[in-house]
């Protein structure tokens, strides 16, 4: 049971947001699995076995299980593919059932997720100001074409666009308040968007709910992302089609994920991207 370290939504060889992945014949305890998660130290790990035709999965962040991640799933996806040949699998999650397809682009693997159904609505003004107060934002700050938002895509989401890159540049924000207020909310992360297209976004992700002041890649983030725009009717894409969401620059973990709507309000969104096995060190 030795975890795989990849690093899902990479750029080449670099970049991407570090996963564990543990594939067994069935899945060791809560409390193992929580022990290794806080061992490894990355945002996520996920823990696979074989059941009926497809898999069970959980995810856990360093203090605590999740009900759902992008990027530990595109990284599932990769090592499945690896062991067992490009092709979909469904995976059983804690809440949800969805599948990842495995691909193999010459040497390298790539993985799509097709995330649960989504929803969104607008954020609350107590969890607004809240918000803008911890990231040291103010109203004029907010980019007026995208209103802030709750997502939702397997788990919760704040959504916060920004209209100067600077700013997105320099998030910070206080982690022990900031995480109080993430679990009082139930919002798995914050994302925090610039966008510098209607289909080309940066993206920086603050995960102090699980512990990790920041994702350099939110594929669970993306999918909610995904269904907030096509409740907006943004850019045409109520009528389908994809986007592009580039994060962890700010980090120096260069990540890109693509994101792709039906059109269908509430319908589940495709995240995809490219997968790197990493050395246990890194």
């Amino acid at each position: 049971m030795t975890p795989l370290h990849i690093s899902s939504f990479s750029r080449g060889d670099s970049g991407g947001n570090p996963a564990g992945v543990v594939i067994s014949d069935r899945l060791p305890d809560p409390d193992t699995m929580q022990q290794i998660a806080r061992e490894l130290g990355y945002s996520e790990t996920t823990f696979a076995a074989p059941q009926g035709g497809g898999w069970k999965v959980r995810y856990y962040a360093p203090v605590g299980e999740v009900a759902f991640c992008g990027h530990a799933t595109i990284a599932l996806g990769a090592a499945l593919g690896q062991q067992n040949g490009a092709g979909r699998y469904d995976l059983h999650l804690r809440d949800d059932d969805i599948t990842v397809e495995a691909m193999q682009v010459g040497t390298d693997w790539h993985a799509a997720l097709q995330s649960p159904a989504t929803w969104s609505k607008p954020m609350a003004e107590d969890l607004l100001l809240a918000l803008l107060s911890y990231f040291g934002l103010s109203q004029d700050d907010l980019d007026p074409a995208f209103p802030p938002t709750l997502g939702f895509a397997g788990v919760r989401h704040g959504i916060l666009a920004l209209k100067d890159r600077s700013k997105l540049a320099a998030m910070s924000y206080p982690f022990d308040a900031m995480q109080a207020l993430m679990l009082d909310h139930d919002l798995v992360t914050v994302s925090l968007l610039h966008f510098r297209s209607p289909r080309a976004i940066t993206s920086r992700n603050a995960f102090a709910s699980g512990g990790v002041v920041e994702d350099p890649a939110t594929g669970a983030a993306a999918a909610a992302l995904g269904g907030a725009l096509v409740d907006l009717e943004w850019d045409g894409l109520q009528e389908g089609g994809q986007f592009s969401i580039s994060q962890g620059e700010d980090m120096g973990m260069p990540s890109e994920l693509t994101v792709e709507v039906t059109g269908t309000k509430g319908g589940s969104v495709r995240v995809s991207g490219a997968a790197r096995w990493m050395n246990a060190s890194q």
